[in-house]
């Protein structure tokens, strides 16, 4: 699950960086910066209930 997780926020982080360096896809650096941080924000909370 782990190996998932760090798969899509390094998807999400090449998605962020190609948004922002061309400028007619800002939308695209958006969306990968919102589910960059959904993603992290879920393994977070994963990780926290799954080591009670």
């Amino acid at each position: 699950m782990l190996v998932f997780l760090i798969v899509l926020l390094v998807l999400w982080l090449i998605v962020t960086i190609i948004g922002f360096a061309i400028k007619g896809l800002v939308w695209l650096a958006i969306i990968g910066i919102v589910l960059f941080l959904g993603t992290s924000a879920i393994g977070f909370v994963r990780r926290n209930t799954s080591g009670r």
